[in-house]
C-alpha cells in the first residue's frame, strides 16, 4: 500500500476545505528560483518486490566472513529469542517516548534496562540511552561542566587509551561549546597512563579513562580516579558492558568511585549490522542526576497504590524548548534498548560472566598463536580483556587485504594511531578453537607470502 493512504477524493476534500486549488499552492511562498523540477542522480522508483530483491542482493555482498575486528563494535552470540521478541509489532514500531503519556509497557522496559545498567556499572542512576558510545562521551563532558561548576577551564583530560574516534566525535559536538580535549602522557611499554608525568595545575573539569582501553589494555583506574578527584575533576569512565561481568565496576573505582560511566551498548544483543544502529549508555552518582541528559524513568504508585512508571526529572524544556534544555535526546530507547534488556534478562549474571571469560580465553589463545609467528609481537605489555594490540614488522593494510580475500576480517589497523605498524585483534565467545587455528594458519601463510 502507498505510504500516504489518502485517495484523490480525500485530497480534494481537504484542499477544498482549506480553500486552495492544488497541493502546489501550499508552497507558493517559496521563491521560484529555489524550486527544482526534478532530483538528479535519483534512480527510477521501484516496486516493493523489486526493492526487496535489491536489498537481498546487497545484503549478500557482506558475505559471512570470520570476524576478528573489535575496536568498539563486537560480534557476540545473540540468542534467537532476543530479536524474535524485539521485532514483535508492539516493540518494533514503537516510537521514542517524548512525553509522559508513553505506555506503561514502554516505560517499564526502560526502567528494567536502567536497573540492569546501574547494576553493571555500580552507579546510582541510569538514563534511557544515548545515540552511541562516542556521542555519550560528549554528553558526559558537557554534564561534567554543569555538575563541576567550580572549574571554569572547560579542559577535559583523556587517558591515552580513550578511543580516538570518541575524541573526534566529542570535539565536534562539544568543542564549539568551549570544551577542549587533551591527552595525558603514556608509558610506551604499556600504553597506559604515565603517573610520573601527570600534569599539575591544569585545572581539569573532568578526566576520562577507558577500561579496557581502545588497544585492549587495563589501566590503574583506582589510582587515576583518586588523582582526578584530588585535582578537583570529575572522573568519566568509558566501559565495555560485557567486561563489567568480571572487571571492577566504575562505581567502585578508587575511594569514591567514578562520577559518570558511559559506553557503547552494542555488545548487549545488538548485531554488528554493517555499522549500526547502536546505542550509548550513561550512569552516574546520585549527586549528579539533575545534570544527566536524556530521559529517566522512575517507579511510583498511582492513586490506588498500584505500582506504575513515569518519566521523571523532565523539564518541559526537554521537549518543547530545546535551546534551554540540558540536552534533547530522543533515540534508541524503543528498539535497541529493548533488545539489550531482553539479552541481559536471558543471560543473567552467570551468563554474562561465562561470555566474558570465554572472550578472554579465546583472545589469549589467538594472541599466543599469532605471536608465535615470526614478525609478530605484543605492542603493549600487561593484561588485556578480549582484544590486544600486536606489532608487525611490515605494513598492516596489505595483510588485512590478503586475509579478506580468504574470507577473514583480520582485525583493525592501528598504524595511524600507534605510530608503528600495529594490528588490533579481537576474539569473542563466537570463535571456536578451529576458527582461531584457521586464522593463525592463514595469518602465517600471508606473512610468509609477503616476505
Amino acid at each position: 500500500m502507498p505510504f500516504i493512504p489518502h485517495t484523490e477524493k480525500d485530497t480534494r476534500e481537504m484542499l477544498d476545505t482549506i480553500g486552495v486549488k492544488s497541493i502546489a499552492d501550499l508552497f507558493d511562498e517559496i521563491p521560484p528560483e529555489l524550486m527544482i523540477e526534478h532530483l538528479e542522480h535519483v534512480p527510477e522508483a521501484q516496486s516493493e518486490m523489486e526493492i526487496s530483491r535489491l536489498m537481498r542482493r546487497r545484503a549478500k555482498m557482506d558475505g559471512s566472513p570470520m570476524c576478528f575486528i573489535g575496536a568498539g563494535a563486537y560480534e557476540h552470540h545473540i540468542p534467537t529469542a532476543v530479536w524474535d521478541i524485539a521485532t514483535r509489532g508492539e516493540y518494533y514500531s514503537a516510537y521514542t517516548p517524548y512525553q509522559a503519556e508513553a505506555s506503561q509497557g514502554t516505560l517499564q522496559t526502560i526502567y528494567e534496562y536502567q536497573t540492569m545498567i546501574t547494576e553493571l556499572t555500580g552507579l546510582d542512576v541510569s538514563n534511557a540511552s544515548l545515540y552511541d558510545g562516542a556521542s555519550a562521551l560528549a554528553e558526559a563532558a558537557l554534564m561534567a561542566v554543569r555538575s563541576n561548576r567550580r572549574v571554569k577551564s572547560g579542559r577535559v583530560l583523556l587517558a591515552p587509551g580513550v578511543n580516538p574516534v570518541y575524541q573526534q566525535v566529542a570535539s565536534a559536538i562539544a568543542g564549539a561549546q568551549g570544551l577542549s580535549f587533551e591527552r595525558l602522557p603514556a608509558v610506551s611499554a604499556t600504553g597506559n597512563v604515565d603517573f610520573d608525568q601527570l600534569p599539575k595545575g591544569r585545572d581539569p573539569v573532568a578526566v576520562v579513562v577507558q577500561q579496557p582501553s581502545f588497544a585492549g589494555t587495563l589501566d590503574d583506574v583506582d589510582r587515576l580516579t583518586d588523582w582526578a578527584h584530588a585535582e578537583g575533576a570529575l572522573l568519566i569512565s568509558i566501559v565495555n558492558p560485557i567486561s563489567l561481568a568480571i572487571l571492577k565496576p566504575p562505581g567502585q573505582w578508587g575511594e569514591n568511585g567514578a562520577d559518570i560511566a558511559i559506553g557503547e551498548g552494542q555488545p548487549l544483543g545488538v548485531p554488528l549490522s554493517s555499522g549500526g544502529p547502536y546505542f550509548g549508555f550513561m550512569t552516574c552518582q546520585q549527586q549528579h542526576v539533575r545534570q544527566m541528559p536524556g530521559r529517566i524513568v522512575g517507579r511510583t504508585t498511582d492513586l490506588d497504590g498500584k505500582p506504575g512508571f513515569a518519566l521523571t526529572l523532565q523539564a518541559r524544556e526537554q521537549h518543547i524548548r530545546r535551546s534551554k534544555a540540558t540536552s534533547n535526546i530522543c533515540t534508541n530507547q524503543g528498539l535497541m534498548v529493548t533488545a539489550a534488556t531482553i539479552y541481559m534478562s536471558l543471560l543473567g549474571y552467570e551468563g554474562l560472566v561465562n561470555v566474558a571469560h570465554a572472550c578472554h580465553a579465546n583472545t589469549v589463545a589467538l594472541v599466543n598463536g599469532l605471536t608465535a609467528i615470526k614478525g609478530v609481537t605484543r605492542l603493549y605489555d600487561g593484561a588485556f580483556f578480549h582484544e590486544a594490540a600486536l606489532r608487525l614488522d611490515r605494513p598492516v593494510a596489505p595483510l588485512l587485504k590478503a586475509l579478506a580475500e580468504r574470507d577473514i576480517l583480520g582485525g583493525f589497523d592501528l598504524s595511524a594511531f600507534a605510530a608503528t605498524d600495529a594490528l588490533l585483534v579481537c576474539a569473542t565467545e563466537t570463535k571456536t578453537r578451529a576458527d582461531i587455528d584457521a586464522y593463525v594458519a592463514a595469518f602465517a601463510d600471508v606473512m610468509a607470502g609477503s616476505d
